[in-house]
């Protein structure tokens, strides 16, 4: 019940400290005399990468999962009364465009393609994946 998801959000709310300080350290003990081009293998990543690629996953599945409870109330009352249509129709059309911006973005050689639609899927599925989930809720 309550309790539970009072703990969830605590225990998350910690989680989320901890990897915004990890990557705050990371950031602060890189080597200065590193340029901003590094020379490494096309398949590596480094820490803050990786920290990029967990937390925007991270995003994804809470941005979707935040549809879920609305989706849930809606089909138990059998009713969308008092669902603020004004705050879904902006979020879905912010969804929208946000999620064309990435795909606009997209560069034109075929190589490049694929390690872009890669290193954008999380905020591609959260856009379009919430975008999707809204229709439902309105």
């Amino acid at each position: 019940g309550i309790k539970s998801l009072k703990n969830f959000c605590v225990a998350w709310t910690v989680v989320c400290v901890a990897l915004c300080v990890i990557l705050l350290c990371q950031l602060l003990l890189r080597n200065p005399d590193q340029s901003t081009v590094i020379e490494r293998n096309n398949n590596s990543l480094d820490m803050i990468e990786m920290s990029g690629f967990i937390c925007g996953y991270v995003s994804c599945v809470f941005y979707l999962g935040s549809r879920f409870p609305q989706l849930y109330k809606n089909f138990r009352r059998r009713s969308t009364e008092g669902t603020s249509y004004l705050l879904f129709a902006l979020a879905m059309m912010g969804n929208f465009t946000y999620g064309l911006s990435l795909v606009l973005k997209m560069p034109a050689t075929e190589s490049f393609r694929a390690l872009y639609f890669l290193h954008h899927l999380p905020w591609l599925i959260g856009s379009f994946g919430v975008l999707f989930l809204d229709i439902f809720v309105s």
